[in-house]
């Protein structure tokens, strides 16, 4: 069993719980929670891919946003051993051939560590921002689906790319570095029915739950998006069991029932939260349905959280 964590990187310290007072984020706060990670019994690191903090409100604009990729980047450098990659970038911010150039960079620097992980793009406020279309729904699905099949084949052909569709094209496109070694996974951020799950089952490798996105975290709500999933890959003629399954956790690690109450009311209902033995408890249902791995989210960027979650509740799984 895997168990990884989103770092945040962007506004304070807290992250989204942002509070009067809270110093902004430094560098030098994501590199400290880098190399305690690195040290500990976590698996992986992931990261945002946001350019003005999300979802607002608009007076915490000012406030830090690293840029995803470099950030992921620079961690690539200060590590050996941790899986990273992000959850996930916008689709909309970048070209699919340069995200296979940064992927395949960023994959040369790690030594064949990075995941990648993209999605349709959801904040309207910083494509108004910088610039950038911000397309209906529908064409957003259709750009993703696109990307992600052009990025399969620019990470796993091995002769140059031609591509003619309707939103990208590519000429003798080559990749290198980014063929070498087992390929880049692709994880396809997201659970839309109709749309996403059907990307993934074209073109993904990694399945992630997303408990950020509204609907809470149960095991009920698992199965049903697994099902779906199933569905799909029987349509187009993929095997299910070729996708790892992963679910990012918001969680918090608290005795205090208050504030365990807090954050589930706050984050939606079944969100992990309470002390060291519920929180155990909660993350074996999962494992015991054959999830591969946890990514947990919402830890305050500070190095003695992710020790204690370590201690208290990572090494219950040794």
């Amino acid at each position: 069993m895997q168990f990884g964590a989103q770092v945040s990187c962007y506004r304070s310290i807290r992250g989204r719980l942002v509070q009067p007072g809270d110093t902004p984020l430094q560098w030098s706060d994501i590199r400290g929670v880098v190399e305690t990670m690195e040290a500990g019994r976590w698996n992986s690191v992931w990261f945002a891919d946001h350019f003005v903090p999300p979802p607002g409100p608009r007076e915490d604009e000012p406030l830090p946003a690293f840029e995803g990729l470099s950030v992921v980047a620079a961690v690539a450098g200060l590590t050996q051993r941790l899986q990273m990659g992000h959850l996930v970038i916008g689709n909309t911010y970048r070209n699919p051939g340069l995200v296979a150039k940064m992927a395949g960079t960023i994959n040369a620097i790690s030594g064949g560590r990075f995941t990648l992980g993209i999605g349709a793009s959801w904040f309207e406020r910083e494509h108004a921002a910088y610039g950038w279309d911000f397309p209906p729904m529908r064409e957003r699905q259709d750009r993703l689906q696109e990307a992600c099949g052009l990025l399969r084949r620019l990470l796993r052909d091995a002769d140059p790319i031609d591509h003619q569709g309707d939103y990208y094209r590519l000429t003798e496109a080559p990749l290198s570095p980014g063929r070498e070694g087992a390929p880049i996974p692709i994880l396809v951020g997201g659970t839309g029915e109709k749309r996403t799950l059907k990307t993934l089952a074209m073109h993904g490798d990694i399945f992630n739950l997303d408990g950020w996105a509204g609907a809470g975290m149960s095991l009920d709500l698992y199965k049903h998006k697994l099902s779906v999933l199933e569905k799909h890959c029987e349509n187009v003629g993929r095997d299910p069991a070729e996708i790892r399954r992963t679910i990012l956790m918001p969680a918090i690690l608290t005795d205090d029932a208050g504030e365990a109450a807090d954050w589930v009311e706050r984050v939606g209902p079944g969100t992990l939260a309470g002390g060291a033995s519920e929180l155990v408890d909660r993350l074996a249902e999962f494992i015991e349905f054959g999830v591969d791995e946890i990514m947990f989210g919402g830890m305050n960027v500070e190095p003695e959280d992710f020790i204690r979650f370590d201690e208290d509740v990572l090494s219950a799984f040794d």
